[in-house]
């Protein structure tokens, strides 16, 4: 029996109450044993917090492991098997930062969360969607005018090509997901910032293929479905579908929020996506019209998130990282709070609402019996949320009770 005593800490459990003061938690075989343990438990590997802040592990519902954009003319020299060499680099980056569990949202396959699971890659604990259901010419088919077609990922046998159109061919490619080993299935249900051919107002996909796409997945073999949908009219068709999770929802009015308040969908709001895209434009080769696109929904973007805040709509954190750079993920609590979130509750939206939104019962809270997933933190986040986005502020990650990072 593998135990592991964290003592000295300050507690910030993911439930929302108030921190407790000057305590120490005992782990046991991967999971949370004692929130008040004795200090001189013999047999237990010991950390010292130091009066340091104990976290769950942060949970990202939205990334891209699989890549980090680059300019063009890289990702054209690549050669393909280097992009799993990169990936192994990320996961890496993205623990580091805090992250010990992600939901990645396009691009990861069923080998890359098993070299997780089997130790041979350390990194966030996986659920994958292997690819993203799209239209022909919707976000996420790589099509440009010139007639070149540059997907982020070319399809191999572990992901399969996402483009599908009408009923038959979208409930064909739900099943091929699955059959892939998909945990989630993954519907651009709306245009996007960084595809070339759309805008984000733009709907795809009708309703009755979003209740195609939920029957086979949701109703038939118990898999959720998260939905890429930014414009008004595409997050309306998505709530009225019945998927579970509304991905950046730029475009958000009242009588939305509250349906989805009332329908309990999840918003993963993404806001560090579009102002990333601004700040690494250059760095990263973003193309021109990813850039006006950004510019002109980022305001709208952050308004959408505090209605949908103020209104009670469950927002779990997210980010998209892969379309920046990864480890700066944590970024996203602070602009949560800059948009009205209270950094309590940005702190619960990482924690225990994302863990909800991703179907986990027994994570996402410090809590006995819970799979020990934590981090310690320099000073309290509570005070200055900020923190949290200096990797060298996080001092300890630690996932299933094993430390991964130890700088104390």
């Amino acid at each position: 029996m593998s135990k592991l005593l964290v003592k000295n800490i300050n507690l910030i459990d993911g439930t929302g109450s108030e921190n407790i003061v000057n305590t120490n938690i005992l782990i046991e075989d991967g999971r949370f044993k004692s929130l008040d343990a004795d200090a001189s438990i013999s047999g237990a590997e010991v950390i010292d917090g130091g009066g340091r802040y104990m976290l769950p592990g942060m949970i990202d519902t939205h990334v891209h492991m699989m890549f980090e954009l680059k300019p063009l003319e890289q990702r054209l020299t690549t050669p393909f098997s280097y992009n799993f060499y990169e990936a192994a680099k990320h996961l890496n980056t993205a623990l580091n930062a805090g992250i010990t569990t992600v939901r990645d949202a396009l691009g990861s396959d069923l080998g890359l969360k098993k070299a997780i699971d089997d130790g041979l890659v350390d990194g966030p604990r996986m659920q994958i969607s292997v690819n993203a259901l799209t239209i022909t010419g919707g976000h996420g088919d790589g099509y440009n005018y010139s007639g070149i077609v540059a997907d982020m990922l070319q399809p191999h046998p572990g992901m399969p090509s996402g483009v599908c159109d009408g009923v038959e061919e979208v409930r064909k490619k739900t099943r091929e997901m699955l059959r892939a080993g998909a945990d989630v299935i993954k519907v651009h249900a709306t245009g996007g910032v960084s595809s070339p051919t759309d805008h984000p107002k733009f709907t795809q996909f009708s309703l009755e293929e979003l209740k195609v796409i939920v029957e086979e997945s949701q109703f038939r073999n118990g898999v959720k479905v998260m939905a890429h949908a930014q414009g008004l009219e595409g997050v309306r068709q998505c709530v009225e579908a019945g998927i579970h999770s509304i991905e950046h929802g730029i475009y958000l009015d009242d009588e939305i929020c509250e349906r989805m308040k009332d329908q309990g969908t999840y918003l993963v709001p993404t806001l560090l996506a579009p102002v990333s895209v601004l700040e690494f434009a250059d760095e990263l080769g973003m193309a021109q019209t990813s850039i006006d696109k950004s510019k002109e929904v980022i305001e709208i973007h952050k308004e959408s998130f505090t209605k949908a805040y103020k209104a009670g709509v469950k927002i779990a954190m997210g980010t998209d990282a892969g379309v920046f750079k990864h480890g700066t993920n944590l970024r996203e609590l602070e602009l949560m709070v800059e948009c009205g979130m209270t950094p309590m509750d940005a702190i619960v939206a990482s924690t225990q609402t994302a863990a909800e939104c991703m179907g986990y019962t027994d994570l996402g809270l410090i809590k006995e019996d819970y799979i020990a997933d934590f981090i310690l933190t320099e000073e309290n986040p509570l005070e200055n949320i900020g923190i949290l986005k200096d990797n060298d502020a996080i001092k300890v990650v630690a996932k299933d009770g094993k430390v991964f990072k130890n700088m104390i």
